[in-house]
C-alpha cells in the first residue's frame, strides 16, 4: 500500500460534496481510502493516527483542504487524487449574482433578521464553537450545538453559563433533538404526543421516539444533551435543565430518560431530581441499570423504556404494546440457524450508532459471552485492530477511526458493505447484525446499497455450503421519508431479518449462538 497527499490551499468545500466525493472514489479498484477534510488540528490527528502523515501536513491550515488516499499502488493514488480535484471542480457551483446585503454575515446579524428565533443551531468546527454558543446564550437563546471536538473545559463553562441564564445547551457533538415538532441533526418522522425525553445519546432517543410512535403515541419534545452531559466533570447539567423543561411543559405527561453509563453520582443526582419532578418517569441508562427510586421506573433497554412509557401516557396494558411479527421471524431464524454448520459459533455486529451498538452487547454479553469491540464494555476487550474482528466482534463503524475524512455510515453504506463482505468470507461467522437508521439527515435510500451487499454476502456463503443469517434493527417511523416498508421489502428481499427494535435484534442473535 501507498500512501498520497495533497494540500488545496485556502479551498473551502462543502462537507456534504467532500463526502458524496469521498464516497464515490473510495469505490474505485484499488482504493483502500480517500479521505477529504479540512486541515483542522483534530483532522491532522486522525490522518496522523491512520498512517496517512506526510510531511507537508506541517504546514497546512486550518483554511486548507487535505487530500489523502492510502491505495494499491502509486498510478492508482495519483489517479485517485486526480479525479477527487475533477469531481470537486464538477460540483462547485456557479455563483449567480445576489444581493450579499441581504445575507447575514455573522450570528448577531443573523439574529437582527429574526428576532422572533428562539433557537439557535451551531455546526462550525470545535475551536470556533464557543464563541458563537457563548453569542447565543447571551442573545437569550437555546442553542442546538452540532459540533464536536470542544474542550471539556468549554463545555462545562458554557453549561454553567446556560444553566445562570435559565437556557438549555444542547450539545456539544448533539446530532438530535426535537422540539415543539421541529427536528433538528437527524431525527425521525414522529408524531407529537404526550411523552417527553430527554437524551445523551442520539440513535438512543431516534429508537425511542420511533418506537413511542410505533406504539401508538408521540413525542412533545426530545432534548439531547450532548454524548457527555452525565460525565463526572459536566454533572448532568442539560439533562437536568430538561427534566425541568419538560416538568413545566403541559404537553408532557410522561419523561423519558436515555443515557450511555453515567458517573454514579450524576446518576444518582439525575434520579433523585427526576423522582421530584411531578410527572411519572421512566430511565433507561444503557449498560447500567441504577438502583430503584420512588416515582421512577427502571428500564432494562430503549425498546423496554419506550413500552414503558405509553403504558404511564395511556394506560394500556404492557402485554398489549407489543411489535407485531414475532413468531413469523422467530421462524424463518430457526429456519437459518439449522443450516448452519458446526464451525459457525460467532457473531459480528456492523453499527451506525454508538448508543445502540453499545445496547446490543449489552443485551448479548450475559448469554454469549466476551464481545470484542472498538468501544467495549471492558477495557482488556479492545480490539488490537478496529478493523480486524476477533471472536464476537461488534464495532460502532461511526467513531473516528472509520470516518477520518469519509460520510458516516447513516449517510453513507460504503464503509459497512466493505466489512461485511468481508466478514461474510469467514467461516467461523454464525451471523452477521446490523442497524439501519432512517430519518432526516440519514441515506436518502440505504437499502439501495445494502440490500445488494447482504444478498451477496449471503451467497458467498451459499457457495462455501454455508448459512448466513443477517439481523437488520430498522430504526424508524412509517413517516420517514425514506419510506419504512419500502426499504423494509428490500432488505426481506435480500434475505435479511429485519425487526424496528434493536433490543429485539440482540435477542434473535443471541438465539442463533447462545
Amino acid at each position: 500500500m501507498v500512501v498520497r497527499v495533497h494540500v488545496e490551499p485556502n479551498a473551502y468545500f462543502d462537507s456534504v460534496a467532500l463526502m458524496a466525493v469521498a464516497a464515490a472514489v473510495n469505490r474505485e479498484p484499488g482504493v483502500e481510502l480517500a479521505a477529504l477534510l479540512m486541515g483542522t488540528s483534530p483532522n491532522l490527528e486522525l490522518l496522523r493516527d491512520s498512517g496517512m502523515w506526510d510531511a507537508c501536513l506541517e504546514e497546512v491550515s486550518p483554511n486548507d483542504l487535505v487530500i489523502a488516499v492510502r491505495a494499491s499502488d502509486e498510478v492508482t493514488a495519483t489517479a485517485a487524487i486526480e479525479q477527487v480535484l475533477q469531481r470537486l471542480r464538477a460540483t462547485t457551483p456557479v455563483r449567480q449574482p445576489v444581493d450579499t446585503s441581504a445575507v447575514p454575515r455573522t450570528l448577531r446579524s443573523a439574529l437582527r433578521a429574526a428576532p422572533q428565533a428562539r433557537i439557535v443551531a451551531i455546526s462550525v468546527p470545535g475551536p470556533y464553537a464557543p464563541i458563537e454558543a457563548e453569542e447565543a446564550l447571551r442573545s437569550g437563546r437555546h442553542v442546538f450545538l452540532f459540533s464536536d471536538n470542544v474542550p471539556l473545559s468549554e463545555e462545562v463553562r458554557l453549561k454553567r453559563l446556560a444553566q445562570d441564564l435559565g437556557l438549555l445547551l444542547m450539545g456539544p457533538d448533539c446530532g438530535t433533538a426535537f422540539i415543539s415538532g421541529l427536528g433538528l441533526g437527524f431525527m425521525n418522522a414522529v408524531r407529537r404526543g404526550p411523552i417527553g425525553i430527554v437524551a445523551a445519546a442520539g440513535t438512543g432517543l431516534q429508537q425511542v421516539a420511533s418506537l413511542v410512535d410505533w406504539f401508538g403515541s408521540g413525542i412533545s419534545h426530545g432534548i439531547g444533551t450532548g454524548g457527555r452531559d452525565l460525565d463526572e466533570h459536566v454533572g448532568g447539567v442539560t439533562m437536568l435543565a430538561g427534566i425541568d423543561a419538560l416538568a413545566a411543559d403541559s404537553a408532557t405527561e410522561v419523561l423519558i430518560l436515555v443515557s450511555k453509563p453515567p458517573a454514579p453520582q450524576v446518576a444518582q443526582r439525575v434520579l433523585q431530581h427526576a423522582a421530584q419532578c411531578g410527572k411519572p418517569v421512566v430511565v433507561c441508562f444503557v449498560g447500567r441499570p441504577p438502583e430503584p427510586i420512588e416515582n421512577v421506573r427502571i428500564a432494562g433497554n430503549l425498546t423496554e423504556a419506550a413500552r414503558l412509557a405509553v403504558h404511564l401516557a395511556t394506560g394500556r396494558p404492557l402485554e398489549d404494546l407489543e411489535l407485531p411479527g414475532h413468531d413469523e421471524l422467530a421462524a424463518r431464524l430457526a429456519a437459518q440457524r439449522a443450516a448452519l454448520r458446526p464451525g459457525q459459533r460467532f457473531l459480528r455486529g456492523l453499527y451506525s450508532g454508538g448508543t445502540l451498538c453499545d445496547e446490543a452487547m449489552q443485551i448479548l454479553a450475559p448469554r454469549i459471552g466476551d464481545i470484542r469491540s472498538n468501544v467495549p464494555l471492558r477495557a482488556d476487550l479492545r480490539l488490537t485492530d478496529p478493523h480486524r474482528s476477533q471472536e464476537h466482534t461488534f464495532v460502532d463503524l461511526g467513531s473516528d477511526e472509520f470516518t477520518v475524512g469519509r460520510p458516516h455510515p447513516m449517510i453513507d453504506q460504503t464503509i459497512r458493505i466493505e466489512r461485511l463482505l468481508r466478514e461474510a468470507t469467514d467461516p467461523t461467522v454464525a451471523g452477521i447484525v446490523l442497524d439501519v437508521v432512517l430519518g432526516y439527515g440519514a441515506a436518502a435510500d440505504p437499502a439501495a446499497d445494502l440490500a445488494p451487499a447482504i444478498q451477496e454476502a449471503r451467497r458467498s456463503a451459499e457457495r462455501e455450503g454455508r448459512s448466513l443469517p443477517v439481523i437488520v434493527a430498522l430504526v424508524g417511523t412509517r413517516s420517514d421519508p425514506q419510506d419504512y416498508e419500502r426499504q423494509r421489502r428490500a432488505l426481506e428481499a435480500a434475505g435479511a431479518i429485519v425487526v424496528p427494535s434493536n433490543a429485539w435484534a440482540a435477542e434473535l442473535a443471541a438465539q442463533l449462538v447462545a
